[in-house]
């Protein structure tokens, strides 16, 4: 795989250092189990596999060299390059200015482009009315596109299912970019539709097999289907596709769970005819992430840190896995921990800014769970780690412990 320039100050002396001591143990990634850093009074588990993806590396490495090619022009980004605060902050200190939000609210109007203005098209891709409206204002949109190459994956997929004539059902957030993005297209070779979770498949299921009509399926999918969506021709033949952030398992349980309708309706010999196998849209380090969360779950643990951008959907995906076992503070960087009492966090639930006191244990050693989204630098979550461990007496120095983690992989 590609090995991307990234800048040095995303790297770390901690993170970086035991990301590639188990990419040399464990180069094919067999081993999900996490990461033992034993400081004394307290110890972390580090996720196997965590932060930055190709995607997002990749991206990284086009908007810097967008920015070092481009010495006097304006530079712009498209939306938010990556869901992480600090990296889209660093470009904005470079001069590169937003032209839009993450809802498409136009922030700069695209009248005021001209051909020599380089425009960085984000890491989720954009759609293509927007595309249209750059190409008119003499943008070179390809040069710096930093679409993530699964995405574009999932883009061929639903064009291939429209040339099958099969229609095709988006496992995603329909106001997510990725999702408007990836519904663009699809549109454009099939009637599509976006669902969210495995409860709008089942509403789904319910049209399939008549249990509600199209008045109650038009209220509850409205917005979310291409124009002329004809529910009772485009679901008897269907192939199911995903945003890349969004939960491997659910996407897989959605697939599974419509299959095994269209078997009851139709029959098993039939199921080629009206179901199409989409597994390969499931992006890798989506997948690597979680299963990785898995693994970290299997430690007995006191609490779980989980840093990554607010708005990131893979990230909120991992503390929903999280949560589910032990108490989660999910924080988008160490400025968040006030102090050994306090910790600033975000309920991606309820969209609210949290604190909480007395969010440490008081038994020794404190365990600690500790991961971060796809989009989230090392050096974020080093700087976590950091300033956790400077709430500790007596512990033993990073350097020893890094040298007992090497001589144990050894």
């Amino acid at each position: 795989m590609k090995a991307f320039v990234i800048p040095e100050f995303y790297k770390s002396p901690v993170i970086s250092r035991i990301k590639n001591l188990r990419k040399t143990q464990d180069p094919r990634k067999n081993d999900f189990s996490p990461t033992l850093l034993d400081f004394g009074p307290v110890r972390f588990y580090i996720a196997r596999h965590f932060g930055f993806c190709y995607g997002v590396e990749n991206a990284i490495e086009i908007s810097f060299r967008a920015v070092e090619e481009n010495p006097g022009k304006r530079v712009f980004l498209l939306s938010q390059m990556i869901h992480n605060p600090e990296v889209n902050g660093d470009l904005v200190s470079r001069g590169v200015k937003f032209l839009m939000d993450t809802s498409e609210k136009q922030l700069i109007p695209f009248e005021e482009l001209g051909s020599d203005d380089i425009v960085i098209i984000p890491a989720f891709g954009t759609t293509l009315k927007i595309e249209e409206q750059l190409l008119k204002r003499g943008i070179q949109l390809r040069k710096y596109d930093t679409t993530c190459p699964f995405v574009e994956r999932v883009w061929k997929k639903s064009e291939n299912l429209g040339k099958g004539s099969y229609a095709v059902i988006i496992h995603g957030k329909y106001n997510h970019e990725e999702t408007r993005a990836t519904f663009s297209r699809s549109e454009q070779n099939a009637p599509s539709i976006i669902i969210k979770d495995i409860g709008e498949a089942r509403t789904l299921g319910k049209y399939i097999l008549g249990e509600i009509g199209r008045e109650e399926f038009e209220k509850k999918f409205e917005g979310r289907c291409s124009e002329g969506f004809n529910p009772e021709k485009d679901l008897q033949r269907f192939g199911v596709i995903n945003q890349t952030t969004m939960l491997a398992s659910e996407t897989q349980e959605i697939s599974d769970f419509l299959k095994s309708l269209i078997i009851q309706k139709y029959g098993k010999e039939k199921l080629k005819e009206h179901f199409a196998d989409t597994r390969d849209t499931l992006c890798y380090a989506t997948n690597e992430n979680q299963q990785a969360t898995y693994g970290l779950l299997e430690q007995p643990a006191d609490l779980a840190v989980v840093v990554g951008g607010y708005n990131s959907s893979n990230t909120s995906h991992i503390v929903e896995l999280c949560e589910k076992k032990l108490p989660t503070y999910f924080i988008s960087s160490a400025d968040e921990i006030v102090s050994a009492k306090s910790i600033r966090h975000f309920n991606y639930h309820t969209q609210q800014h949290l604190s909480s006191d007395n969010y440490l244990p008081t038994k020794s050693p404190a365990d600690i769970i500790l991961t971060s989204g796809a989009s989230c630098p090392d050096s974020v979550v080093d700087r976590v780690l950091q300033k956790l461990l400077s709430f500790y007496s007596g512990t033993k120095s990073i350097e020893e412990v890094l040298e007992e983690v090497t001589r144990s992989a050894a």
